[in-house]
């Protein structure tokens, strides 16, 4: 009986991934960012410095849905008060400061008001980081 060789793809499928072998290393990398804003430009010029060209979502042009800043906030570890950027005027107008809001409601201001969004927001996979100061990137980028 004769054996049969392995196909050549298979020899190419198996040396394809040995670079970064860690549980997140081959999920796309997005950045919710804002050109306008100092760390959010120099967040996303750390991810491209280490050769990755996130998907960019302008956040203020393309809000996150309630579904997907729920799982941003997930990601992220944290409630949704700690996602609110106090020093805007949206924020005082609102009358914000010292509310209650439940879960919901606060992701549903933040979703209708997106510049109350503290940014930038990278995310990779289960992972989520707020580029604040833009280093905290490095925790989702290749060693």
């Amino acid at each position: 009986m004769r054996r049969l060789k392995k196909p050549l793809d298979h020899a190419i499928t198996s040396t394809m991934y040995t670079q970064n072998t860690s549980p997140t290393s081959y999920d796309t990398m997005k950045i919710y960012h804002n050109p306008r804003c100092s760390k959010s430009r120099q967040t996303l010029q750390l991810i491209r410095d280490a050769g990755i060209e996130p998907d960019v979502v302008e956040y203020l042009k393309t809000p996150p849905t309630t579904d997907e800043l729920d799982a941003i906030l997930k990601k992220l570890g944290i409630e949704p008060s700690a996602l609110f950027r106090t020093g805007e005027a949206i924020y005082k107008e609102l009358g914000l400061k010292g509310r209650e809001l439940s879960r919901e409601e606060a992701i549903a201001l933040l979703v209708e008001h997106p510049q109350l969004i503290e940014r930038p927001i990278v995310v990779k996979g289960r992972q989520a980081i707020l580029g604040r100061p833009p280093e905290n990137v490095q925790a989702l980028l290749p060693q």
